[in-house]
């Protein structure tokens, strides 16, 4: 026959500490537009405007630096956000016959 009481407390009062979880942050993701040769400036803006909120004179300024710098980023969002965001600007600019190419890179 087994040794064994369930109402036995043979831990002699050691309390076992919880263990907090360690949680951290979803990484973030930037949304960025690369020039190319073909695409009009004022499509850019628009597209900056319609799909990234930004105000003309925002839109303006980051159509610009992608135009003289060759990449300019369009937000900064969690990854499924910035996904789908690459997903609509790529396939508007598909859509609208121009060679404009959205990405996402991690920070």
């Amino acid at each position: 026959m087994s040794d064994f009481d369930p109402l036995r407390d043979d831990d002699n009062d050691v309390s076992v500490q919880e263990a907090q979880p360690k949680l951290k942050r979803p990484p973030l993701y930037k949304v960025i537009l690369l020039n190319d040769d073909f695409t009009p400036m004022h499509f850019v803006i628009e597209l900056l405007i319609q799909f990234f909120a930004m105000s003309t004179n925002k839109a303006t300024q980051v159509m610009l630096q992608i135009h003289t710098q060759g990449v300019g980023v369009c937000g900064t969002y969690s990854k499924d956000v910035a996904e789908t965001k690459v997903y609509i600007v790529n396939e508007y600019s598909k859509q609208h016959q121009h060679p404009l190419l959205c990405s996402m890179e991690e920070l």
